[in-house]
């Protein structure tokens, strides 16, 4: 919160870059149920709810904010240092209507090992409850989706060695050599990997 015609918060000293947009979409808070209002957050266009504060992001602006430091930065409002979030806990699943078409969206993990549970439509979009788009930015800014990605791989080459072993055992029940595939490991498991860590979140 911050005073009207302040140009920078009182408490971390954030420009402000935030303002209100022409709007008449009629959007819900999932959890307040008023209609959210649109803010230009940077560059990017969202919707927040005046009361609970949370925002509600499409997937075309989240990609951008995921992609784009400036844009992370407007959400951040200042560079300062963040904290891992290992720390945080996950909150018990609840599930909330989507703002567009009112169906239940589904909780995820944002890149599944952010500790960030957010509401995903997938057709629609994203809702961050107060705090969370900052969190994720913060998850992004420390390396958050290199170890996505690295948890993806180990993911992917577990499975191809489980799968190995299993096509090896059936080769050898019926008295046939077993031939691996012509790639290696590593490369086949990093290929996957860096198509299917955001194709999970944003598809």
């Amino acid at each position: 919160m911050m005073f009207l015609g302040a140009k920078f918060c009182s408490h971390c000293g954030a420009k402000a870059d935030r303002k209100a947009a022409a709007d008449e979409v009629i959007a819900a808070c999932p959890r307040c149920r008023g209609n959210t209002q649109a803010i230009v957050l940077g560059q990017t266009e969202l919707r927040e709810c005046p009361r609970c504060e949370g925002i509600w992001a499409d997937a075309e602006s989240l990609h951008a904010i995921c992609a784009d430091r400036e844009r992370q930065a407007a959400v951040l409002g200042i560079a300062v240092a963040v904290s891992s979030v290992e720390s945080r806990s996950v909150e018990k699943v609840s599930y909330l209507p989507c703002p567009v078409c009112r169906q239940l969206m589904h909780r995820v993990n944002f890149a599944r090992c952010s500790n960030v549970i957010v509401d995903v439509c997938k057709p629609h979009g994203t809702w961050f409850d107060k705090d969370e788009l900052r969190h994720i930015v913060e998850f992004i800014q420390i390396g958050g989706f290199d170890k996505a990605r690295a948890h993806e791989i180990a993911e992917l080459e577990r499975k191809r060695r489980e799968f190995e072993a299993v096509r090896t055992a059936a080769a050898r029940e019926q008295g046939l050599a077993y031939q691996s595939p012509p790639y290696g490991p590593r490369q086949d498991a990093l290929s996957l990997a860096a198509a299917a860590v955001l194709s999970a979140f944003f598809d």
